[in-house]
């Protein structure tokens, strides 16, 4: 191994580090995708996480300046294939191992930057596309990696890995209400008023969220083997989430943040494990 080599295999071990520190489901779900796929889809989610603490944690400092920087260095190094930021390097690594679509980088760094000043959606044509930004491309990315250089099997199984992207987000959107409208002053949903946040406001969004997830499970039915495990957990785990804030009442929903408790989430692996082994996910 040389030193170039030693030291990106240094830089993905600090992306997965960085991982389980930030997402415990994440990990898990990631633990299960075949070993091939572990350190890329790592890799992926430390240059996300980066990105995301900026805009939503680093208060004090001037996000504007610290994102900019960040997207300039990430491009840097996907353009030289180094980056002394162990973090990039991983990243820029598996872009180019994998060929990743800049557009996808260009549309993620576009999504955070409208995180820095845009406190309010309006439509939802604004709303689709910082979901696109945020989270949709993140979901193609990964897909990049699953497929492993398959153009076909790509394009066949994009719709499915962006409604999945789309769905994760929306739940996220409707678990961290209260942290997004009372600390960051954000709302994400157009012409819905969260100081009036009701039930009838509460299952509309919940419509549009269970349409993502009914027409990415489709996809995941068909995706490589190497990696239809891990992304079917990440999914339950989500699903479990969105079925949880469900039954509840609007009002719970401003008040607190909903959580899938650890002993769940162990559930949701065996029984997935065994959905996997039986062949029926």
């Amino acid at each position: 191994m040389n030193t170039v080599d030693q030291f990106t295999g240094m830089s993905m071990r600090c992306s997965r580090i960085a991982t389980e520190a930030y997402s415990t489901s994440f990990s898990s779900a990631i633990r299960l995708l075949h070993k091939d796929l572990q350190a890329p889809v790592h890799a992926v989610y430390g240059l996300v996480r980066c990105a995301d603490e900026i805009v939503d944690t680093f208060h004090g400092f001037d996000k504007g300046l610290l994102l900019s920087r960040f997207k300039q260095d990430t491009f840097t190094a996907i353009e030289e294939g180094i980056s002394l930021n162990p973090v990039l390097q991983a990243f820029q690594a598996t872009v180019r191992q994998y060929h990743i679509d800049h557009k996808l980088i260009h549309a993620f760094f576009k999504s955070m930057e409208m995180d820095l000043d845009k406190k309010d959606y309006h439509t939802e044509q604004e709303l689709d596309e910082y979901i696109y930004g945020s989270a949709e491309v993140v979901g193609l990315m990964c897909l990049y990696i699953f497929c492993e250089g398959s153009e076909v099997l790509y394009k066949k199984l994009e719709p499915g890995a962006r409604a999945l992207g789309a769905a994760f987000q929306k739940v996220n959107f409707l678990r961290d209400l209260k942290a997004d409208y009372q600390v960051l002053e954000r709302t994400y949903f157009p012409g819905i008023d969260l100081r009036r946040f009701d039930a009838a406001s509460k299952a509309s969004i919940e419509q549009s969220i269970l349409r993502d997830f009914e027409n990415a499970y489709t996809s995941i039915q068909q995706l490589p083997m190497k990696a239809r495990l891990g992304v079917y957990v990440a999914y339950r785990y989500y699903f479990s989430l969105f079925r949880k804030i469900r039954r509840l009442e609007a009002a719970r929903i401003i008040e607190q943040r909903i959580r899938i408790p650890d002993f769940m989430k162990l559930v949701i692996v065996c029984k997935a494990g065994i959905r996997n082994g039986l062949n029926m996910i």
